[in-house]
């Protein structure tokens, strides 16, 4: 196979601002139905068998997706960029939520999903190489610690830093990477392909440890465990995903990755109404000042200046306020 025809078509068009936030929301609000997804199906299934089960039946409509549409393979350095999605969103944030869920309650799951924009944010920086002011860090900052506080000492949970916690910030921070990598790589590939090629990379990975999760542990559940685990394979893992990057391709990071600050809000009342899950005050304070953290991080973004990305020219469709004008992106954006 030669290299012009292993490696994706581009083209440049104008990006669609509307269009990337109509898509960005849609996104959110497939994923703000993931943590109860979880809570749901681990409470029958093994999380393993959870993490990595959803992983390998979205390969498998990812397969056939890239097969009815001709896709062409990434390039060398798109199979790089591939892992590092890989390695954030289709095994480490399902992973971790997996293990963190048999003993959380995804309401207080939430809270803690509340810092994820930030760190998409973050990784997006440090990904682009933007310099942005030091509000930037002290707002991080602080969203980080009052979540930190809220882990340790009050709202939803009583007592010392559990290892429960330490999975969720760990889901938090590979999730950021894999959302704010996935997001510049879906402007060469286009959202769909970028999801599906990720999680044909993962299946070596994925396969056996969903094998072995089986066989050590038969999955067994009820209705609504099966029904969890196929929100989480077709929508969560796959669906979901077409849309998220899509949309950042379309309207770029840093204004579409501002959705996602309705997401916790949105899973704390999908916990309450699905699994009647008790919303406590402190959790909704909580929230609400990190999600005030957040919205300043995302305004201190739109001052920053773009950088000359490493080993390539500098970012295309950005203006000095970060909005996506004509951008690189595949024929195929969706």
């Amino acid at each position: 196979m030669t290299a012009e025809s292993s490696a994706t078509a581009r083209t440049t068009v104008t990006a669609g601002p509307r269009a990337g936030v109509a898509l960005g929301a849609l996104g959110v609000l497939a994923f703000s139905m993931s943590l109860p997804a979880t809570r749901v199906a681990v409470h029958t299934l093994d999380p393993w068998f959870v993490a990595f089960g959803r992983a390998v039946g979205a390969a498998l409509l990812g397969w056939a997706y890239l097969r009815l549409t001709g896709a062409p393979r990434p390039t060398r350095d798109q199979w790089r960029r591939l892992a590092v999605v890989a390695l954030g969103v289709v095994v480490g944030f399902p992973l971790f939520t997996s293990l963190a869920l048999t003993t959380q309650t995804s309401a207080h799951g939430a809270v803690v999903v509340t810092v994820l924009p930030a760190m998409t944010a973050v990784f997006a920086v440090l990904r682009a190489g933007e310099r942005p002011p030091p509000l930037f860090w002290l707002a991080g900052a602080a969203g980080l610690a009052l979540v930190l506080a809220f882990l340790a000492v009050g709202g939803s949970i009583s007592g010392p830093l559990s290892f429960a916690d330490v999975f969720l910030l760990a889901a938090v921070v590979l999730c950021g990477l894999g959302y704010a990598e996935g997001g510049r790589l879906a402007r060469e590939l286009g959202g769909a392909r970028t999801i599906c090629w990720a999680l044909l990379l993962s299946l070596p990975v994925t396969v056996p440890v969903t094998a072995v999760a089986a066989l050590v542990d038969r999955p067994h559940g009820g209705v609504a465990a099966w029904s969890g685990f196929g929100y989480l394979t077709v929508v969560s893992m796959f669906l979901g995903f077409f849309a998220w990057y899509a949309g950042l391709a379309r309207g770029g990071i840093a204004r579409v990755g501002q959705i996602q600050l309705v997401q916790p809000v949105l899973t704390l009342l999908w916990s309450a109404l699905l699994l009647g899950e008790a919303v406590t005050p402190g959790a909704l304070v909580v929230a609400g000042a990190v999600l005030a953290c957040v919205v300043l991080i995302q305004r201190t973004r739109g001052g920053a200046v773009p950088a000359r990305a490493p080993g390539g020219p500098p970012s295309a469709g950005r203006d000095g306020a970060g909005h996506a004008g004509d951008v690189r992106v595949a024929d195929e954006v969706s």
